[in-house]
């Protein structure tokens, strides 16, 4: 665990002390609004392909590695197991990714992604990519590196 939030905050704080933190400037905030407008974005213009935004992220994976474990491709796509169960289980159960036994481990199940799964996949990422533009459509090219490159700092911690 960190300790981050180790230090105690009085619960009686003075009423100046408690307006001094504003939702609006707070990043945390700031950057659930900007994901909760992606995800609206990228549904507008993922409409029909049925796929949530886990969904999407394991497919992109899972195209990328060709193959993968359960494990390993939830944690490349920022998942804790029991999402990237159901996540998965989905995915099988739409004929889009498959599971087999590992040939260098029989115990091992791998995945991998269906010719099904890669052609959504290649609609979807489309949709991602129209989503993407459209949200940072008010931004410059350098103010959209800039954001990237912030973003990919704060979230690799």
């Amino acid at each position: 665990m960190s300790d981050i939030c180790d230090e105690a905050v009085p619960l009686e704080q003075p009423r100046d002390d408690r307006a001094s933190y504003r939702l609006d400037a707070s990043a945390g905030h700031l950057l659930r609004r900007a994901h909760q407008r992606y995800q609206s974005m990228f549904q507008e213009c993922a409409a029909g392909l049925g796929l949530t935004g886990p969904q999407f992220a394991t497919l992109v994976r899972l195209s990328e590695l060709g193959r993968a474990t359960q494990n390993h491709l939830g944690r490349l796509a920022a998942m804790d197991s029991a999402t990237v169960q159901g996540v998965v289980r989905r995915l099988i159960d739409r004929g889009l990714i498959r599971t087999a036994a590992d040939p260098m481990d029989r115990r091992m199940r791998v995945l991998t992604i269906t010719p099904e799964g890669e052609a959504l996949l290649r609609e979807a990422q489309a949709a991602g990519q129209r989503a993407n533009e459209a949200l940072m459509a008010a931004l410059t090219p350098d103010e959209r590196a800039t954001l990237l490159a912030l973003l990919q700092r704060v979230s690799d911690g």
